[in-house]
């Protein structure tokens, strides 16, 4: 293993067929103050517990000193959970390195932007690429694994956690980019082509201009950056799992845990390589859950709102459109000392179930004690800081309670969806460093935004969970590959996906936007959001009119945008009537030049009413409809319904449902009530609850408690 790693490989799937949704915790016997294993392991089975995940933050317990091992110490935790029935996930420890090997390879630090080291003293302060840190990485790896592998307890392995945290900016790193581009370009006469170097005197004479991107200001070249560094992190993960691969069983998986929004990995591309994605999904709790949404919210890696917990688990299940596992998630406040927000009763239980029934087969929490010491000394555990059980436990143990009365039916799901969202890492990026709209008010000018592509996403997914529809993710990557090549057959797409929202899809290839128009052609429905089509896969703005490649079969292009201070209404045309008196555009209007196309809203703006703000064109048995503007959740939730047909249950406003496929067919159906006031909804159809054994008729209404959840089996 050197220092520009090998080739990220996909690899299938190992065998993991369960028959029951996965629960517990993280659990480190080694944090308490205090000798309490039995203790705490017979609190677990009283908890529902069939899982708990160890580790992996403690090489210097594994390794004290260089070379000196000590493994024992965790025998006794993996024998007493595999005496109570309770599966063990373990993780190698190399995201938070010993003292002992920053003392000895103090170079060994992560190399920043501005030149500087990380100091030490939190985590993940390592450059994951220097051999001194992989060598000893990969002894405590074979050292950890080779002991434990064999245990009867341990049914899959964490390699490193939370991947991609940091850009790295070491010289090696920096020269291993300079090679990646030689071989993709070949000469720097084709990348000053590519990447407009002409602009303010950047072009290259030879390899040795390009300059360091501490200070890089092109556009090109941070797309290409972000690239890479997610492609060490993907490398950096595979090379873990070569490791592990050969030490361990047929029957157990390996995986690692993403923290969505890092800034360093690819989420999709990354998960291609692993048996399972598993992931750390963090939401503000209390009122922030309440629907009807109050709007975008705080967002972060900690989110808010009901949708956000339903997007979160919406992301995880497209890595590799699959059932996934949920490896961290709130059992109380989380964040820090000020940010004290424990979920209110029946919160816990609705927030599980949302991401089962979006396709979770595990629900972990972070984690099993509130500790007593460290950084995360104010993140709240099932057990409080005097390790009694309180609130928080019984709200856990009524989750592990309801898991498992609803037993296999609920394992494996296959969520359903009214429209497909298409997702874009690389437009991320690419709207992260040019964004349509800042992320500071003191700075409106601010050049980076790393959520500006949410921003939009997430309009359109609000507007869908306000319509009571269900979403789907898909990622570009799962479209057409890097190469260009076709990975999902329009008519395919269609079939699947009839409703296809586009939103915010700046960065693009031409083999995906052709892509796009085919799928129209076979008898898609199209929805183009803002900022689609407008660059090319080195963000380079396209010459051809916008959306390129797209305008002809929408009948509509644009070469003015703007952006709004403040909302504006956006106003139905005879052909809408379904546009809400609360319409209206937020954070930027792109002018829509009507060719052949039907206007369905303008802005109720003097100077841009005269452009359309949403059209839409038949085309063959498809359609394409353009969305100019950011629409604010009404005008979301406006486009969604007209655009899918969809009939939410008649149901209580604070109401909203998620419906998925078992294995044996059946529909599952979890009705959750995200509001103070009792709710109630209108069962459509014959329907048994899977926590009660009620039996409901078609028509019959189903009552929901305050902050309640209902969780409903459809005989196929």
């Amino acid at each position: 293993m050197t220092a520009t790693f090998v080739e990220a490989h996909a690899t299938p799937a190992r065998s993991r067929a369960r028959d029951r949704v996965l629960f517990g915790a993280a659990y480190y016997h080694e944090y308490q103050p205090t000798p309490r294993l039995q203790a705490d392991l017979d609190l677990m089975v009283d908890a529902g517990f069939s899982v708990i995940r160890v580790g992996e933050a403690t090489w210097s317990s594994w390794e004290p000193e260089d070379g000196t091992f000590d493994l024992d110490w965790m025998q006794p935790v993996l024998d007493g959970a595999h005496e109570r029935g309770i599966a063990v996930v373990l993780g190698t420890p190399t995201f938070a390195v010993p003292m002992w090997l920053a003392r000895k390879y103090p170079e060994i630090a992560i190399r920043r932007q501005d030149g500087s080291r990380t100091p030490w003293g939190t985590r993940e302060e390592m450059d994951y690429t220097h051999p001194a840190f992989l060598f000893h990485a990969e002894r405590v790896i074979r050292a950890v694994i080779g002991r434990y592998a064999s245990h009867p307890a341990v049914i899959g392995f964490q390699v490193h956690n939370e991947p991609g945290l940091h850009q790295i900016y070491s010289p090696a790193v920096v020269e291993e980019f300079k090679d990646r581009l030689r071989r993709r370009f070949g000469t720097v006469e084709e990348l000053n082509r590519a990447w407009g170097l002409t602009f303010w005197s950047h072009r290259l004479s030879t390899w040795e201009d390009l300059w360091l991107p501490d200070g890089n200001g092109q556009p090109q070249y941070d797309l290409a950056w972000r690239s890479f560094q997610a492609a060490i992190t993907r490398e950096y993960i595979a090379w873990q799992r070569e490791i592990v691969d050969p030490l361990i069983r047929e029957d157990q998986f390996v995986t690692t845990c993403l923290s969505l929004d890092r800034p360093a990995f690819h989420e999709q591309e990354l998960a291609a390589s692993l048996d399972v994605t598993a992931a750390n999904p963090y939401y503000f709790m209390q009122d922030d859950l309440a629907a009807p949404s109050a709007g975008p919210g705080e967002q972060s890696w900690l989110t808010s709102g009901a949708w956000s917990v339903s997007l979160a688990a919406d992301r995880v299940f497209a890595t590799r459109q699959e059932p996934f596992l949920v490896f961290e998630t709130d059992a109380g406040p989380i964040g820090g000392p000020a940010t004290n927000y424990p979920a209110y009763d029946g919160q816990l239980a609705q927030c599980a179930w949302s991401f089962v029934a979006r396709g979770a087969e595990m629900i972990e929490y972070w984690h099993w004690q509130s500790l007593h010491y460290g950084t995360e000394t104010y993140w709240g555990g099932v057990l409080p800081h005097d390790q009694r059980p309180g609130r928080i436990y019984r709200e856990v143990a009524e989750v592990g309670r309801q898991l498992a009365t609803a037993g296999p039916a609920v394992v494996g799901l296959t969520p359903e969806h009214d429209l497909t969202i298409l997702y874009s890492v690389a437009s991320k990026w690419g709207l992260a460093f040019q964004p349509h709209v800042s992320d500071s008010d003191a700075d409106p000018h601010n050049q980076r935004n790393e959520r500006a592509y949410a921003s939009i996403l997430e309009a359109f997914y609000r507007g869908a969970h306000e319509a009571g529809a269900q979403v789907r993710l898909l990622h570009d990557t799962q479209v057409v590959g890097a190469d260009g090549a076709e990975l999902l057959a329009p008519d395919a797409a269609v079939a699947a996906h009839p409703v296809l929202v586009v939103p915010g899809l700046y960065v693009a290839s031409d083999a995906l936007l052709t892509w796009l128009d085919r799928y129209v052609r076979a008898g898609g429905h199209l929805v183009i959001g803002p900022r689609t089509g407008v660059a090319d896969t080195d963000a380079c703005i396209r010459v051809t009119p916008k959306p390129s490649l797209l305008s002809e079969v929408a009948g509509v292009s644009y070469q003015e945008y703007a952006n709004l201070r403040s909302p504006v209404r956006v106003v139905g045309e005879a052909g809408a009537p379904w546009v809400s008196e609360d319409a209206a555009a937020v954070d930027w209007l792109e002018c829509l030049e009507v060719a052949d196309a039907d206007v369905l809203a303008r802005v109720g703006h003097r100077h841009y009413g005269r452009w359309a703000a949403v059209t839409t064109r038949q085309s063959g048995s498809g359609r394409v409809t353009t969305v100019g503007v950011v629409p604010n959740d009404a005008l979301a939730r406006d486009l969604v319904t007209w655009a899918t047909g969809v009939s939410a249950w008649e149901a209580t406003p604070g109401v909203r449902r998620s419906s998925a496929l078992n294995r044996d067919g059946d529909r599952i159906h979890v009705v959750l009530n995200w509001s103070w006031d009792e709710g109630d909804a209108v069962a459509p159809t014959a329907l048994e609850d899977l926590l009660t054994g009620q039996s409901l008729a078609a028509g019959e209404r189903l009552a929901l408690a305050p902050w309640g959840t209902r969780v409903l089996r459809e005989r196929s």
